[in-house]
């Protein structure tokens, strides 16, 4: 037979927490004989506890309710034997029916921990049958008996905190900050998953985003601004290492860590994540998400001033966080922009000028840095440090790491890129994957090396494959064997495989580890592909055998470059737009000779050189540098309008076969393109072939007309369309 109760966690809590702002000790208790017990018997425990309360029936929501009130009376009863008159208690439902969690505040440790774990014993005692003011007082005895013991460890800052949590982007943020507050001439430390960083230097190397991180940010000497990030394990396990902060920063809350130390739902997640708002100093700054519903809630129980960020500038929380004399920060054509009250607004930076957003590629990183401006400026950084530190920081292995780390890795005929980030949920996934889609080249493909930690849900696990499956060309599974977490590798595979099925995608290669996927991958990369590798144990090896191949990491004018490409631009895109500008037809002629002679061997400075002579009436001269961009490997979009303005340039000078021929080939390669056909049904009228350029025309005419007539007559005219193509064929 079970206990009748079980106390499953006694844990001290030595700082702000989910149960109060102040340290408290936690107790989870099952109590299945309370449950479960005759309503006599668990009448007689409320009676002899002097208790006016309605039991209820067994596993009735009743009997549920009761659970919290008889331990919540058993805990003052307890403080009072101690000697305290008054203690905060809170009582919180578990996981199941017969679960409850208890917490207390708590100032003297050896009293707390006597109290947490003589709660569970008493209660099993009362419920048989045994005295209650007897035992109350017995162990009030021992409390008050009992040296105090140490103080709480949560410290109280003397220099200005930034505390920093979310299920995303909190190291890239607390990175950022920190670079603002260095780039102000601050004396800046800071805590992370990486460790405890002063001044750019790892003074602790690990896993710093707790309680543990904050002590040594704040024990730096000559410390003049600290910068926290705060994980979900510190906050639940320790509670935050400091009694307050001068700004709170919450990035977003997604699907992560779910199913673990009692949060299974996205809003108990955003519940623990709100923890660092409800110590924000009054005259401070609560800095949240105001696309995240769950976020933008928090300002309702945080002291702070609210500000708001969202990268869209009609996000309702904007105006509502300026109503509430707090600020707004978003960007409006291009620039970040602060929003005050009165409908005043200030330009801080155009996203191009920030590197962190990957020439704003980078949504997620987009978001990233309004959170940061708006801590940064919450701090009370100067503007010019907030928008120098903007500029400066760069996306790389150095200020970075991990985190979208871009490279240029030789490949057969260029380059590939490839991208090392640490994505570790959904959000993350996607982040990477829409970066990855963004970099590849028209016609490049994205390969992934799909993994993550073994402590997600099934869930989870399988949402990951899916996305991978829905959105790379090619997905391999990396193993990280210092992640497993209690699973297998076979484990691993069978999750991400169901949801890789889910979106088509059958078996995939498994590799046995981070770096072995990438040297996999690399061998079937071609120019203009993207290899995303989600980065957990093998970062430096990964970086080191990069070099080894030649590879360099991306600076922010290569990220630029590539993102025109990507986007069909040139890297000189803004030269050859203004050639279109010039009103000058022989100044344009010169301008785009110039280009073409100092990009030597440039598709791109061919065609457009050939189009400024084309469009001059110098067709002669304009036909050999289509060709030569065509040979060139000229690349979409502008590959089909060159093959169709050097067409029309055959047909001009004479040479209509020719363009036939060409354009033959376009039409059956784009039959969508209507430019293709009415250019080649010209071409067909210059060769003799009058008729099948006709014909051609009324095929592509119905195949976009929408009026009654067309419908009406669709029949009759496409009878006679072929009658005139047979006819020229005869």
């Amino acid at each position: 037979m079970s206990e009748p109760v079980v106390a499953t966690e006694v844990r001290l809590l030595e700082g702000p927490n989910l149960y109060f702002t102040r340290p408290a000790v936690k107790v989870m208790l099952s109590l299945p004989g309370y449950l479960d017990a005759p309503l006599a018997q668990v009448q007689a425990v409320a009676d002899g506890l002097g208790m006016r309360a309605r039991v209820g029936t067994p596993g009735s929501v009743q009997r549920q309710a009761f659970l919290g009130r008889v331990a919540k009376h058993l805990v003052r009863a307890l403080a009072r034997a101690a000697g305290s008159q008054r203690v905060g208690v809170r009582v919180r439902a578990g996981a199941g029916p017969a679960d409850i969690v208890v917490a207390a505040v708590w100032r003297r440790r050896a009293r707390a921990r006597i109290l947490g774990e003589s709660l569970a014993p008493l209660l099993s005692q009362l419920l048989s049958g045994a005295d209650a003011e007897p035992l109350i007082a017995g162990i009030g005895a021992r409390m008050r008996e009992t040296a105090p013991g140490s103080a709480a460890t949560a410290l109280s800052p003397k220099v200005p905190v930034a505390s920093i949590t979310g299920t995303n982007g909190k190291t890239t943020t607390t990175r950022m900050l920190a670079h603002m507050a260095m780039t102000a001439g601050k004396k800046t430390a800071w805590s992370s998953t990486d460790g405890v960083v002063v001044m750019g230097e790892v003074m602790e190397p690990g896993d710093y985003s707790g309680p543990a991180g904050a002590r040594g940010v704040l024990e730096t000497p000559g410390l003049e601004i600290g910068v926290l990030e705060t994980a979900r394990g510190g906050l639940l396990l320790k509670g935050m290492g400091v009694t307050h902060n001068d700004v709170s920063v919450v990035t977003n809350v997604s699907a992560d860590h779910l199913g673990m130390q009692g949060v299974d739902t996205l809003d108990q997640l955003a519940e623990v994540k709100a923890i660092v708002t409800t110590v924000t100093r009054p005259d401070g700054w609560t800095v949240l998400n105001g696309e995240d519903p769950r976020v933008w809630a928090m300002h309702a129980h945080s002291p702070g001033r609210p500000w708001a960020f969202a990268l869209d500038p009609t996000t309702p929380a904007l105006r509502e966080a300026i109503d509430r004399k707090g600020r707004g920060l978003t960007v409006i054509d291009g620039d970040i922009t602060i929003l005050l009250p009165g409908a005043v607004t200030q330009k801080v930076l155009p996203l191009t000028e920030i590197p962190a957003t990957l020439a704003g590629l980078s949504q997620h990183n987009t978001a990233n840095v309004l959170a940061a401006t708006a801590a940064g400026l919450g701090l009370g950084l100067p503007m010019e440090a907030v928008v120098e530190g903007l500029r400066s920081f760069n996306p790389d292995d150095r200020l970075n790491p991990g985190r979208m780390n871009i490279y240029s890795l030789p490949a057969p005929d260029g380059e590939a890129s490839v991208i090392l980030d640490l994505a570790h949920n959904e959000a993350g996934l996607v982040a990477l994957l829409d970066v990855a889609r963004g970099l590849a080249a028209p016609g490049g493909r994205v390969f992934l090396a799909l993994g993550t930690a073994g402590d997600r849900t099934d869930e989870i696990m399988e949402a990951l494959g899916q996305i991978a499956g829905q959105r790379a060309d090619q997905v391999v599974i990396a193993h990280k064997d210092h992640y497993l977490r209690g699973r297998s590798t076979q484990d691993f595979e069978v999750l991400f495989g169901a949801g890789l099925a889910r979106s088509g995608v059958g078996d995939v290669a498994a590799y046995s580890s981070e770096l072995v996927a990438l040297q996999a991958l690399s061998e079937h990369a071609r120019a203009g592909d993207v290899i995303a590798v989600m980065t957990h144990e093998q970062r430096a090896e990964m970086v080191a055998w990069l070099a080894e191949r030649g590879a360099r990491a991306d600076a922010p004018e290569d990220i630029r470059r590539k993102v025109k490409l990507a986007q069909g631009k040139h890297g000189r895109e803004e030269d050859f737009e203004n050639l279109w500008d010039m009103t000058d037809a022989s100044a344009r002629i010169a301008a785009a000779a110039a280009l073409h002679r100092a990009l030597p061997g440039d598709a791109r400075a061919a065609y457009e050189y050939a189009g400024t002579l084309d469009a001059a009436g110098r067709e002669a001269d304009a036909v050999p540098l289509y060709e030569e961009a065509l040979d060139s490997g000229l690349p979409e979009p502008h590959r089909h309008r060159a093959r169709i303005q050097l067409a029309s340039s055959l047909r001009n000078l004479g040479r209509p076969g020719e363009a036939v021929t060409l354009l033959d080939a376009l039409v059956a390669e784009r039959p969508e393109s209507a430019a293709a056909i009415a250019f080649r049904a010209l071409a067909c009228l210059d060769a003799g072939q009058a008729e099948t350029g006709v014909a051609d025309l009324i095929d592509a005419l119905l195949a976009r007309a929408t009026d009654d007539d067309s419908f009406a007559y669709r029949r009759a005219l496409t009878a006679y369309a072929d009658a005139v193509r047979a006819r020229a064929e005869g």
